[in-house]
Order: C-alpha cells, then sequence, then structure tokens
C-alpha cells in the first residue's frame, strides 16, 4: 500500500511497523488519521518513536479512533483527573497488589477478552523504561489462523471458548487483584475464530492469559486443543518484538493480536512506567455468526463498573 502523509517501515514480514513523518502531540488531520488506521489495520501493530506526549495528548490522540474507555475493569484507583489512563508501572502493582511483577498480565494475552466487548484498540506511551530490557512482543492472530491447515481452520472456525479474568491465574488467593477480580467478575464465551469487523479476515481469537476452556469438547481434548492453538499463536514467525525507548508508542490492533510483556526484569531492580488507553470494542462474531455471550461482568466502555460506583472513592467525571 502507498501512505502519502506517512512514512511506514516494517519491522517483521507478518506484523508491525514503525510510522514516521507525524508528531502525535500536534491535532491530526483525517486524512493523516485515516492512513494511520490503514497501516494500523495492514500491519497490526504500529510504533512512533520519540513522541513525548502528555496525558491529555494520549487520550486526545486515541480518541480519534473512537470512544476512550475506562482505565481498565478491575482499576480502582485511577489517576487523578485521568481516569481513561492505566499505570503500567512496576512499583505501583508491586505496592497495590503485593506482587513482584511489570505487569497485570505477564503471559500472552489479548487486552481484557474476559468482557463481552475486549477492547478495539490500545494505545500504550513508555515514560521511563530500562536501558536494558524490558522489550514487549506482539503476535499476529489471522497469520496464526492462515498458518493452521485446512482440517485445523475447519473445526476451529465452529469452536467456542470461555474467557475468564482469572483464567490461569498464578498469584496468591489473598493477593489484593485476587479481591479486585472476585468484586467485578469477568466471564464471556467468544468464538475461537473471530471475524475482525473492519477487514473481515479470521483470526485465531484465543489466549493463555483469559482463554480457560473450549465448549463442547472433553476437558482433556479442551487442554490439548487449547495447547495446539497457544503453540500456534506464539510461533516466533508471526511475531515482531519491540525495543522501548523512553517517548515511544505502541498502537495495536487489539482484535487480532496478543503481546507478552516482559520476560526478563522480574529478578533485577529496575523502575518501568507506561500509560495505556484503549478504545471500546465490539462484540466478537465467529465465521458462522455466532456472537459473544456475556457469562459474568458489565460491558468495557468509558463508564466506571457499577462496582466501582459503589466504593466510596468514585471518579465523578464518569459517574451517570
Amino acid at each position: 500500500m502507498s501512505y502519502k502523509h506517512i512514512e511506514v517501515r516494517p519491522t517483521s514480514t507478518y506484523i508491525g511497523a514503525e510510522i514516521g513523518g507525524v508528531d502525535l502531540s500536534r491535532s491530526l488531520d483525517d486524512a493523516v488519521i485515516a492512513e494511520i488506521r490503514q497501516a494500523l489495520l495492514q500491519w497490526k501493530v504500529v510504533f512512533f518513536r520519540n513522541q513525548h506526549l502528555d496525558h491529555a495528548a494520549q487520550i486526545a490522540f486515541t480518541s480519534r479512533f473512537g470512544e476512550v474507555t475506562y482505565a481498565h475493569p478491575h482499576e480502582d484507583d485511577p489517576i487523578d483527573g485521568f481516569p481513561q489512563i492505566l499505570p503500567i508501572d512496576r512499583s505501583r502493582y508491586e505496592s497495590r497488589n503485593g506482587l513482584r511483577r511489570t505487569s497485570y498480565e505477564n503471559r500472552w494475552h489479548t487486552d481484557v477478552t474476559a468482557a463481552i466487548n475486549p477492547p478495539a484498540v490500545s494505545v500504550l506511551r513508555a515514560i521511563d523504561v530500562p536501558s536494558i530490557g524490558g522489550d514487549t512482543t506482539w503476535t499476529n492472530l489471522v497469520a496464526a489462523y492462515e498458518g493452521l491447515s485446512a482440517p485445523l481452520r475447519s473445526l476451529a472456525d465452529s469452536l467456542k471458548a470461555e474467557h475468564r479474568f482469572n483464567a490461569r491465574l498464578r498469584v496468591p488467593s489473598s493477593s489484593k487483584l485476587r479481591e479486585r477480580i472476585a468484586a467485578n467478575p469477568l466471564v464471556s464465551i467468544h468464538p475461537v475464530v473471530r471475524v475482525h469487523p473492519e477487514t473481515g479476515e479470521r483470526a485465531l481469537y484465543v489466549n493463555p492469559g483469559f482463554t480457560s476452556y473450549i465448549l463442547d469438547v472433553s476437558p482433556q481434548e479442551s487442554e490439548l486443543l487449547l495447547e495446539l492453538f497457544f503453540n500456534q499463536i506464539t510461533k516466533p514467525a508471526y511475531t515482531t518484538r519491540f525495543r522501548w525507548n523512553n517517548g515511544d508508542i505502541a498502537f495495536w490492533d487489539n482484535r487480532a493480536t496478543s503481546h507478552l510483556a516482559p520476560q526478563d526484569l522480574d529478578h533485577v531492580e529496575v523502575e518501568r512506567v507506561l500509560y495505556r488507553t484503549t478504545i471500546t470494542g465490539d462484540v466478537p462474531v465467529g465465521p458462522d455468526g455466532f456472537k459473544s455471550q456475556s457469562i459474568e461482568g458489565e460491558w468495557f466502555s468509558s463508564e466506571l463498573p457499577t462496582v466501582l460506583k459503589n466504593q466510596s472513592k468514585l471518579v465523578p467525571e464518569l459517574v451517570s
């Protein structure tokens, strides 16, 4: 594809591109936004170097692509004045949850797929990242689906799976994170193959972070099928790995990717601070027309979750 207003430099053959020639701190023309969207749909994740936005500018940029959500369904202490911002802050995470981790979910995952309408896109801005280590990796779920043999694609097209926020969660039962999850449980049934609402592409829509089991098969069959699908989506060929610098921004299509948080920082003493915003997504649809079903939990949108509204510390601008 040709681009007239931006520079697009792929980072691998299946996924990822760096975008240059644009200053995200400025108000961008519709034509520029349209080309960024097109690059996103083509490459699934795009990167902007050396942008140095503040919270308001990040929210403004994100809002050009849809409705900006509340920070996170389990975020009960948002940034004052910016409830749409989710801090990915190692020190904050450790103090709030009593866990030595750099992220909410440190396995391969697609953001918040336990919700009936997972975010359409995510924007992540680096503020204070280590000079060594801390890379994030993304994988192309469309390429993973297309890489299956025809009989397996046909099987996957017909399957449904439960996504649960505490699926396979490896944290102590007494942790504060588990308490927040229990207060606002999220469980949904999604098609194993999702048809992208804009491109029509089919994506293998499962991930180790949130997919708990496949419906209508035996427990053993479910485990074996998920192992096969998880291995497929995490094949190195379908991935790109991003080396962060302060001021960098990653922007990914959450309907067609999974990503992996850093795996090399939990044993070293470093700070790592990034900020995430997301766009309200639609309800996934499978090749057979099956629409995802909510078992527990609310839609993920700009509205403050009801369970948080009922707590004493409210966010007035998001309480209707």
